[in-house]
């Protein structure tokens, strides 16, 4: 049976399976790694401690979910996307784009509200806790604004043991419709 076999074609769905069990082991890899980064930032997230506004995209990756505080000099902009109150409530929060005093911009959730008005901040003093985008979300709320719901590590996604589970079903798919082919071909050559 196996000097029926075509060579390409076989060599060609070998190779296409290695490569999608590769990539699920790849997946089960990064799940793990991912599960340790949420526990990373879970844990700076409980210490409390105050950091700088980042000055680029990794210390912004490396900070995370800490506390911090940046003295807004200029309003820039101001937005409003869907948001969640510290309360489960759904609606929208107020998004300034500020200037700082050394020249860097930032996002600032400044609150949570059901209306889509924007109200009258100016700028000024802010802490809260640096949220993915980097954008830092205000606690407490600014401009009479309820609180928004804190960031948390737990939101996430880690997705990977799905993708793994998807990639390994791929290889698998492929190796049976190879394997009915093959019958087929051979029940016509008999």
């Amino acid at each position: 049976m196996l000097r029926r076999l075509p060579i390409l074609p076989t060599i060609i769905v070998l190779a296409a399976v290695a490569t999608m069990v590769a990539l699920g082991v790849w997946q089960l890899g990064r799940a793990d790694e991912k599960a340790a980064l949420i526990a990373h930032y879970e844990a700076v997230s409980a210490d409390g401690s105050r950091v700088d506004w980042p000055r680029d995209e990794a210390e912004a990756s490396e900070n995370l979910y800490r506390l911090a505080f940046v003295d807004c000099v200029e309003v820039l902009s101001r937005r409003t996307t869907a948001a969640t109150s510290s309360e489960g409530q759904k609606g929208l929060a107020q998004v300034a784009t500020c200037r700082l005093a050394n020249g860097a911009e930032v996002e600032i959730a400044l609150g949570f509200t059901r209306e889509p008005v924007e109200g009258d901040w100016q700028g000024g003093e802010v802490e809260g806790i640096i949220a993915p985008g980097p954008r830092l979300v205000a606690m407490p709320p600014q401009a009479g604004l309820q609180p928004l719901a804190a960031p948390d590590p737990r939101d996430l996604p880690n997705n990977h043991l799905a993708y793994a589970g998807q990639w390994f079903f791929f290889a698998l798919t492929a190796l049976v419709i190879y394997w009915i082919a093959i019958r087929k071909r051979i029940k016509q050559q008999a």
